[in-house]
């Protein structure tokens, strides 16, 4: 198993209490979860009919302001398993440190696969990976910069999971360029990662290949209607970016008084320079609250934002001990 946040139950064999009494930080979902409402009984007891689909398909596109091909899928995830069946194996290069998955999924598959430190060290790759904005770092690049990349790579793969609250950095609208290929997660922003949806955008070729391997019915029942209902409730969207915001900018007035310097950092979670970062994820555990820490960065230490008035609360407690 690769090193992943919301391992909470490991958090939970080293210092006790259940899953309820822990404040889990360790991911970047959102804490404060869209209202999903209502689930009729036929979403839980028929099979997804293909016009339902397809009303997914559409709330996606006016969420993410694209026309371009698109299939939903259980979770940004589930797209990327399915990359090496796009094209045949090759030379990868990733923009790192980034999201682990691309490089252990890719090197599975025979890729030759190079972490890189900059864009335009992706030249010359037959498959090229960026996240925008970055994670865990919140490094982030204009729509301009990464299309003028496509010329010098076989198929560019964009990762737009925090995208949400920074539409502005999105190439959703121009997914239909040959080689593009983005994809979206559901669960981060709307705080329903357990949903498990997220969406693929981009070429016609690409998007068949992608909806073919993932079978007819790709997400549940449950999953198309609230994604339907949350994909199209802009003014929720709205109030909820300018809070994130807001968020981000409380817990980094709290980390000078622990030490920590901000490196980076997205809407959904800080990325901190610390003395020690598993003598503070330590003391946040002992106050169970569980946050991330990096075995090949021992100082960095990366936080979620708290949801309720009263998880901020515990959390300045904790961290005044």
């Amino acid at each position: 198993m690769r090193e992943h946040g919301g391992n909470l139950d490991l958090a939970q064999q080293r210092f006790g209490g259940r899953a309820e009494d822990w404040i889990d930080l360790s991911t970047g979902i959102n804490r404060s979860p869209y209202p999903v409402g209502e689930i009729g009984t036929h979403q839980w007891q028929a099979l997804p009919s293909r016009s339902e689909i397809d009303a997914l398909h559409r709330a996606a596109r006016h969420a993410y302001r694209t026309g371009a091909p698109i299939v939903a899928m259980g979770g940004a995830q589930a797209a990327i398993q399915l990359l090496p069946q796009l094209v045949p194996p090759g030379r990868a290069r990733i923009l790192a440190p980034t999201y682990n998955e691309y490089a252990g999924v890719l090197s599975a598959a025979a890729w030759d696969v190079q972490e890189v430190g900059e864009l335009d060290a992706l030249a010359g790759a037959d498959l090229a990976v960026v996240v925008n904005p970055n994670n865990p770092d919140g490094r982030h690049f204009a729509p301009r910069d990464l299309l003028a990349l496509l010329p010098d790579v076989g198929r560019l793969v964009v990762d737009e999971s925090f995208a949400d609250a920074v539409p502005q950095l999105s190439l959703a609208p121009e997914a239909d360029h040959p080689g593009l290929l983005i994809l979206r997660s559901f669960g981060k922003f709307y705080g329903l990662a357990g949903l498990r949806l997220g969406f693929a955008i981009g070429n016609a070729a690409d998007i068949s290949k992608l909806a073919a391997a993932s079978g007819p019915w790709p997400v549940s029942g449950a999953a198309i209607a609230i994604g339907c209902r949350a994909l199209r409730d802009a003014a929720w969207a709205e109030a909820t970016s300018v809070r994130l915001a807001a968020d981000c900018a409380r817990l980094d007035a709290m980390a000078p008084a622990q030490g920590w310097r901000l490196v980076g950092g997205a809407p959904l979670f800080r990325l901190y320079e610390t003395p020690d970062a598993l003598a503070a994820q330590e003391k946040l555990a002992r106050g169970q609250i569980w946050s991330r820490v990096f075995a090949q960065k021992p100082t960095w230490l990366r936080l979620g934002l708290p949801g309720s008035e009263a998880e901020w609360t515990r959390l300045a407690e904790v961290l005044a001990r």
